[in-house]
């Protein structure tokens, strides 16, 4: 059986190749990876093995253009053969840095020093509740199990009443946050609670922060300060997240989605959570990542 991430049996020409790719990318982005660096290690051979043609003798009796161009084609498959097997071992290579630069977007790192990085905060915006709040100083300096145990609870009882698995939500607030550690906070420090980033709109008449966001623009990030609405404790911010979901039209078809990842974080970019065009694949490295998996098994 050949695998799914297996081009030797590919053609090489094969013009639908980049879409499926792209296609992947959106649903398994490491398996994305192994295709993309075979694919750069065919194109390497590929041109290896032209140099080597070009640097042969020619004026025999069967050189033509006509035998140039099938020689070509010919060369342009074995290469795709070559690097799907063993190779020269550049796709291993390529493969094992880029899923190393994977897991770092998703997950905290670590400096020279050994201390936790927190994660990029993505740059985006959203109507009502724009996510890409401004890093500030560490709320909680934890790690993301400890994020985990604190919200846990919460995000069962607001998933519950969705009907969406409590670990989408805690990885939507984990990518809003940093896991916890750039909370919105109070000029004078305190937390806002507010793990998902909303803002206090016309209609809001609880208490509120005002914290610096970068918002997307016709595609085009801008700073800016916003208000956003500050809750007594997580479970209140968790509760009015889920009230904002159920009561808003707009969320309807994304509550319909169920147990689908991808169409929870396709939901809420759709329905305008968030301006960020790399919103939804954000939500979903959070979700694949190792982190997220060792979170949840604390």
């Amino acid at each position: 059986m050949i695998s799914q991430f297996d081009i030797s049996g590919n053609f090489a020409l094969d013009v639908q190749g980049v879409e499926k790719l792209r296609l992947k990318a959106n649903t398994d982005e490491k398996g994305a990876i192994k295709l993309a660096a075979q694919q750069f290690e065919s194109l390497f051979l590929g041109m290896m093995l032209k140099s080597m043609r070009d640097a042969s003798p020619k004026g025999g009796l069967f050189d033509s253009e006509q035998t140039d161009l099938y020689t070509g084609l010919l060369d342009q498959q074995l290469s795709q053969k070559l690097a799907a097997t063993k190779g020269f071992g550049f796709a291993d290579i390529m493969v094992k840095q880029l899923t190393s630069a994977l897991d770092r977007i998703a997950q905290p790192g670590e400096s020279g020093d050994g201390k936790p990085v927190p994660p990029e905060m993505p740059p985006s915006t959203a109507v009502e509740q724009p996510p890409a709040v401004e890093a500030s100083a560490p709320s909680h300096a934890g790690s993301p199990q400890d994020f985990v145990n604190r919200v846990w609870p919460h995000a069962l009882a607001a998933g519950r009443s969705l009907a969406i698995p409590p670990h989408f939500l805690i990885a939507q607030a984990a990518l809003e946050s940093g896991w916890g550690q750039h909370e919105i906070r109070a000029a004078d420090g305190t937390s806002s609670h507010n793990l998902f980033g909303i803002k206090a709109g016309k209609n809001w008449t609880g208490p509120v922060v005002e914290a610096p966001t970068t918002e997307y623009i016709n595609g085009v990030p801008r700073k800016s300060v916003a208000r956003f609405r500050a809750y007594a404790s997580y479970g209140e911010g968790f509760r009015d997240y889920a009230k904002l979901l159920r009561q808003n039209p707009r969320y309807a078809p994304l509550l319909e989605q169920g147990q689908d990842p991808a169409g929870f974080a396709r939901g809420l970019q759709g329905a305008g959570y968030a301006t960020d065009p790399m919103y939804a694949d954000k939500i979903q490295r959070v979700l694949n990542s190792a982190t997220m998996r060792r979170a949840l098994s604390a």
